[in-house]
């Protein structure tokens, strides 16, 4: 018994001591895993630590560069930035944030839920991106963050510009307007530079060149303590402007084109044919740029998609309507082209009968050829030659000239319209076409379709002897070779092409043209008449889908009213077409037309009259016309081509009488060949009126008083030239 408790006492001596070696063991591996962690974070990760430290101390703050600004064609602001002041989140400040969004909402007048909805759609991103919650803040919500700044650390304010735009939608479908960068941008490789919250080009020329006006921007490092409040600034990379554009558009003529069209529905564009500038276009109803350049609230933004009268649609190059008796131009060409309506004679009696079905004309016009059937729009004829040619012959000549396609201005979403063909036809609704289809094609009826951007280029690259242009608003020489390649890609069209055409088909046409609004029996233009103005061009009265004959002007049912025009009737230097949506009679349009055209031309006097002053007034300098004649072309259009009526459209000077050239080839298109020239007063030669856009930052259209002293000045000189500027402007 006794051996047993020994042996007992021997083991309970010697497990403790086990025991012991194994803690020991135990702490000293515990002691070299602590060793190999310090080493790990003291020595091999002493960089990046210290990398993270001194990002937890330094902030960086976004500074947003200013997007560019737009010009008109002579320098005169169109849109300008002001300094704003916008709220951001920044969620790394340690600071819990949904218990403050509620303070934050009251503060800042926002609806808690919006804000709300606004962190979840950020939840995704990365935690030191700062969330915009609110743009250009007023003083009392800055008051209201300074104030609460230890509550609500996570709160900061950036200083930005944002973008002023003209007031009363003024040039809106060109210009465009900024917003925020959405979701399904940014899954676009073209927007692949921007970041949630970016602000964007959404719209015309701001869309289009948005690459050019955007910038880069720039940060500031903000040193901020144990709290997220700043103490001290570290250093500063400066945003990068982005790049100012001098756009094609004369504010002059783009008022002159806003005043014109007025409360009517539809479209107005102004284009100097030679080169494809766009000197004015308006589409109607229109919407203000401002409301978007915060951002607009959601009952504005519903209120604007859901009216019937599409504000936001830009009608110059998205309208796809029947042409009308426009598209008579385009069967003119086809026609004279083949060799069959040079000598084509048809007896109008009030219509026609083709193909077993008797299709009205407005008017008994009786016997009549191509050169009365244009001025006087004569449906009758077109049938008969509409029957001859066939639907695939007037389909060719349509696409030479640019019918079905979309021209490449460099503005987003152009809508290309349609020209039929058999080949169309069968394509999109897998049937043949009939022969007696082709009778309301050949007065603009039936399939056709087209937006007023194409049908003023197709027209007036007929009156310019086939040269056709691609319309645009930013010439080549504002932006890199790379960027306008690029442009050409996105943008895509017919672009620049001549079209080749006999002078007999030219003469005929132009002069066809003219007719329309010189008097007579039936010429459809004829109250659009300017004296002393070379002014040619089409109506088109199209009739809309269960229209009928209705000529309500206004209802739904009355048919659309077009005109395109253009002076001088030959190598015109500048063409005009007017769209009003169920506005009646083209004839109407033709009137629209002639304001701008008067505008242009008076314009064009003023800046003759004052290069006359700057030659005869030592030290005077000639202002830039900023449209004269290109190199390469005549002041009348592309060299060698057209010559056969130049002489007739420009006017004589006297021997030894000494002019500017510029103002002598300007001169051609008040002096046209079937104008008689009469002298006038030196008041009616003057038009020294004009506006501007403000650049005080109101955005207002301010009108500027007649400089009688410099009236006085030129009346004196003009009263000496050898060769007085002759006509008078008016409407009939």
């Amino acid at each position: 018994m006794k051996a047993d408790r020994v042996e007992r006492g021997n083991r309970e001596e010697k497990l403790p001591a086990l025991k012991l070696t194994l803690v020991q063991y135990g702490i000293l591996l515990l002691m070299l895993v602590l060793v190999a962690g310090l080493w790990r974070l003291q020595v091999l990760g002493a960089d990046s630590w210290k990398v993270l430290a001194e990002q937890n101390r330094i902030r960086k703050v976004p500074i947003l560069a200013p997007r560019g600004k737009l010009f008109d064609r002579e320098g005169r602001l169109l849109v300008d930035n002001y300094p704003s002041v916008s709220c951001f989140l920044v969620r790394e400040q340690g600071h819990p944030v949904d218990t403050d969004l509620p303070l934050i909402a009251r503060g800042l007048d926002l609806d808690l839920d919006q804000l709300r909805a606004t962190l979840r759609r950020y939840r995704g991103a990365a935690a030191y991106q700062p969330i915009p919650i609110k743009q250009d803040i007023t003083p009392d919500e800055q008051a209201f963050i300074a104030a609460h700044r230890n509550e609500l650390p996570e709160l900061e304010t950036i200083d930005e510009e944002r973008r002023l735009y003209p007031r009363d939608g003024f040039a809106a479908h060109v210009i465009g307007y900024v917003g925020e960068v959405s979701e399904d941008m940014l899954n676009d490789p073209r927007y692949a530079y921007y970041e949630p919250g970016d602000v964007v080009g959404r719209a015309g020329v701001e869309q289009s060149y948005d690459e050019v006006l955007r910038g880069e921007d720039g940060s500031m490092d903000v040193i901020v303590d144990s709290h997220g409040r700043e103490v001290g600034r570290a250093g500063i990379q400066p945003a990068v402007p982005g790049h100012d554009l001098k756009l094609t558009l004369d504010i002059d003529i783009q008022r002159a084109a806003e005043e014109a069209l007025g409360t009517a529905n539809g479209a107005i564009i102004a284009m100097d044919p030679r080169t494809g500038e766009i000197l004015a276009m308006v589409s109607h109803p229109s919407f203000d740029p401002n409301a978007f350049a915060v951002r607009i609230g959601r009952a504005e933004w519903n209120a604007l998609i859901t009216d019937p009268n599409h504000p936001l649609m830009n009608k110059a190059i998205q309208d796809q309507l029947a042409p009308g008796s426009t598209f008579k131009i385009i069967m003119s060409v086809a026609g004279l082209e083949q060799g069959i309506a040079e000598n084509l004679k048809v007896n109008c009696a009030g219509g026609g009968t083709f193909y077993g079905h008797f299709f009205h004309c407005d008017h008994h016009h009786g016997l009549l050829s191509i050169h009365e059937a244009i001025p006087e729009s004569c449906d009758t004829y077109f049938y008969q030659l509409a029957s001859m040619l066939g639907i695939d012959t007037i389909a060719k000549y349509a696409h030479e000239l640019g019918i079905g396609e979309k021209t490449g201005i460099d503005l987003p979403n152009e809508m290309a319209g349609v020209m039929p063909s058999t080949e169309w036809k069968m394509k999109n609704f897998h049937e043949k076409w009939y022969a007696g289809e082709v009778i309301s094609v050949g007065i603009g009826q039936g399939a056709v379709a087209v937006t007023p951007i194409q049908l003023l280029r197709a027209l007036s690259g007929v009156a310019s002897d086939g040269h056709l242009v691609r319309p645009h608003l930013v010439n080549a020489d504002q932006v890199s070779p790379d960027f306008e390649r690029a442009l050409l890609d996105t943008y895509p069209g017919s672009g620049a092409k001549d079209v080749t055409l006999r002078p007999d088909t030219w003469m005929t046409i132009t002069d066809g043209m003219a007719g329309t609004t010189q008097p007579g029996l039936y010429h459809t233009a004829e109250g659009a008449h300017l004296t002393g103005i070379d002014f040619a061009g089409k109506t088109g009265t199209a009739q809309v889908v269960g229209g009928g004959d209705t000529h309500n002007r206004g209802g739904a049912k009355t048919p659309n009213a077009w005109f395109v025009g253009m002076a001088p009737r030959r190598n015109p230097e500048i063409a005009v077409v007017v769209l009003q949506e169920h506005g009646d009679w083209g004839s109407g349009s033709a009137k629209l037309a002639a304001q701008v055209i008067t505008a242009y031309v008076n314009k064009q006097r003023r800046l003759a009259n004052n290069l006359v002053l700057s030659q005869a007034i030592p030290g005077t300098a000639a202002p830039a016309a900023g449209n004269g004649p290109k190199p390469g072309r005549t002041a009348n259009g592309p060299v060698g081509k057209g010559q056969a009526g130049q002489a007739a459209n420009r006017p004589a000077v006297a021997a030894g009488t000494e002019r500017n050239t510029d103002a002598v080839e300007m001169a051609a298109i008040w002096a046209g060949p079937a104008t008689a020239r009469q002298p006038s007063g030196t008041a009616e030669r003057m038009g020294v009126g004009g506006f501007r856009i403000a650049l005080d930052g109101s955005g207002q259209v301010i009108p500027i008083a007649s400089h009688s002293e410099t009236e006085s000045r030129l009346a004196g000189l003009l009263a000496m030239t050898a060769h007085p500027l002759d006509g008078t402007v008016g409407s009939h």
